[in-house]
């Protein structure tokens, strides 16, 4: 077999997005060609139970309530964080199974090229962040298997300093998920959905067997008495901050959802799917948290309720139980890093560098970039973990709400797909610094007044008095008030190369893309020319 030598650039695309335009494309880049689309129904409904799956959502509910919000209101917030942004999802996913591309892309429509960067680099420093995470989730649970096998490994001298917040045995481990994670970095979305298919399957199973066992073994324990503990301004400020939280969690996904979507074969309408399925599905899962972690506190009388599901898990009498059902979250930490995170990460660093990162390349790097970021210190406790889960939501509510505005309002769902592609084209260009103002001001308008807050979350020394407010609900307060400032801007100051005419699929350009030398019109003499090609500008015709 002859081995191939490895290159530092990525191969390009030679189709009619790419001509002379290396710079702004790759084959990962360009929109999806039909033989590419290979994600129905099954496919879309396994991923997402496979990305709700996880600890983190096991612990929403628990993190809650350990700010001082009783289990009733802990789900009810739960269950409306995520009716609100399935909406967000749903829209923004709708435009990849339109247009088949990712969310770089799309975001040059609203942003401008250089503009879309803004967007770019706040989702994939997100992405990162929770991909490193949901290493520290799995490392945790390949340490409760191996402690299954072989207790003493539990037990082991730790050679680590305390203040580093990891110990030897829980490094070790995370470099073990690590290496067993690395194979699927390295896979195409269109191969991973089985992944996602199998981990619905099995990760489920395990986890209703949880459930029942909380109710069979303590009758859910006395979380049903639980009450609040605060009141008044101090209660509704906590809940707000706690949606926020729970919103943060998935704001990457509510702007690359298209990122997924692109490989659909099937109607963009499958994208509402996600109003119904996502709300139940969260809630679901973080009630079987908070009833098995009760049980766990009644059963083996643990001063705390044991709201980490490893911590819960290491109780059990059973090996074998806990072999597999800390098997149950390591397969759910890698199938959420897949679904939600590397491809996600991925897509940002292609659209960065081109030339030299693809969908494996950028894969790989957030996986390599995920140890500098230390995320063990993050998970310390539960009010870090909805400290981080609030930062980034403040930045990615504003960017899912111009997207979302600009392709269903100001664009009238009609963008040029070749045009995505062209910073010469006069379309997208904008001005000179292929830079979209109004996006740009619109985004500073909704993120700015949760800065403060920002700034006493990471530094509470910093007094920031009442300035702390507007943070705690940052992402529904950047998501209104960027959507009304960039639809008025947009409106009083309109960028008429951008409303175009009839939408430009990327079919067209793949079908008419082997037609060299010929002139194609739509009967009234109106012709786009793409490369050495034509495409009829205002009617849905086109021919000879």
């Amino acid at each position: 077999m002859k081995l191939r030598r490895p290159h530092l650039r990525v191969a390009q695309s030679q189709s009619a997005f790419a001509d002379g335009n290396s710079r702004w494309t790759n084959l990962d880049l360009d929109p999806v060609p039909r033989s590419g689309r290979l994600w129905g129904p099954l496919s879309f409904l396994s991923y997402w139970i496979s990305d709700a799956f996880n600890a983190a959502t096991w612990q929403f509910a628990s993190s809650i309530i350990a700010v001082g919000l009783s289990w009733r209101e802990s789900l009810g917030i739960v269950a409306l964080s995520f009716f609100i942004i399935s909406f967000v999802i749903s829209a923004n996913g709708a435009v990849g199974a339109i247009y088949h591309i990712p969310f770089p892309v799309i975001a040059r429509a609203s942003w401008g090229f250089w503009g879309s960067y803004i967007a770019i680099i706040s989702r994939s420093i997100l992405a990162v962040f929770w991909f490193a995470i949901q290493n520290v989730n799995g490392a945790n649970a390949v340490k409760a298997m191996i402690g299954a096998i072989w207790p003493s490994f539990l037990t082991m001298r730790n050679t680590i300093p305390e203040n580093q917040g990891i110990e030897t045995n829980t490094m070790i481990a995370y470099l073990i998920f690590w290496i067993v994670q690395f194979p699927f970095l390295c896979i195409h979305p269109n191969k991973a959905r089985w992944l996602f298919v199998a981990k619905s399957v099995i990760v489920p199973v395990a986890w209703i067997a949880i459930l029942i066992w909380a109710f069979v073994a303590e009758g859910a324990g006395p979380i049903f008495e639980q009450k609040a503990t605060v009141t008044g301004s101090e209660y509704s400020w906590v809940f707000l901050a706690s949606m926020t939280s729970v919103l943060g969690n998935y704001a990457t996904l509510s702007v690359n959802q298209s990122d997924f979507s692109r490989y659909s074969h099937v109607s963009p309408k499958w994208q509402l799917l996600y109003i119904p399925l996502l709300p139940v599905i969260f809630t679901f899962i973080s009630f079987i948290g908070i009833i098995a972690s009760s049980a766990g506190w009644s059963r083996y009388n643990t001063p705390t309720i044991p709201w980490d599901p490893i911590v819960l898990i290491s109780h059990w009498s059973s090996r074998a139980c806990r072999f597999f059902g800390a098997f149950s979250f390591a397969l759910a930490s890698i199938g959420v890093n897949i679904s939600a995170n590397s491809i996600s990460a991925a897509n940002d660093l292609m659209a960065l560098f081109p030339e030299y990162v693809n969908l494996r390349r950028g894969q790989i790097i957030c996986g390599v970039l995920s140890w500098a970021l230390v995320p063990w210190k993050i998970l310390i406790s539960a009010g870090n973990f909805l400290n981080f889960m609030s930062a980034y939501a403040i930045f990615l509510g504003p960017i899912a709400a111009i997207m979302l505005w600009d392709f269903w309002l100001i664009k009238g769902r009609k963008y040029d797909t070749l045009a995505l592609y062209q910073p010469t084209s006069p379309v997208y260009r904008f001005n000179a610094w292929l830079v979209n103002w109004r996006a740009v001001v619109a985004f500073l308008v909704g993120v700015v007044p949760s800065l403060p807050g920002l700034m006493n979350s990471v530094n509470d020394q910093i007094e920031v008095g009442v300035g702390v407010h507007p943070y705690q609900f940052g992402w529904l307060l950047g998501f209104v008030a960027t959507g009304l400032v960039y639809v008025v801007l947009s409106m009083v100051w309109p960028v008429r190369e951008a409303l175009v005419g009839r939408a430009v699929l990327a079919d067209e350009v793949y079908g008419l893309r082997e037609v060299e030398g010929v002139e194609l019109g739509d009967g009234d003499g109106d012709v786009v020319r793409i490369g050495n090609i034509g495409v009829g500008k205002e009617k849905g015709f086109v021919g000879a």
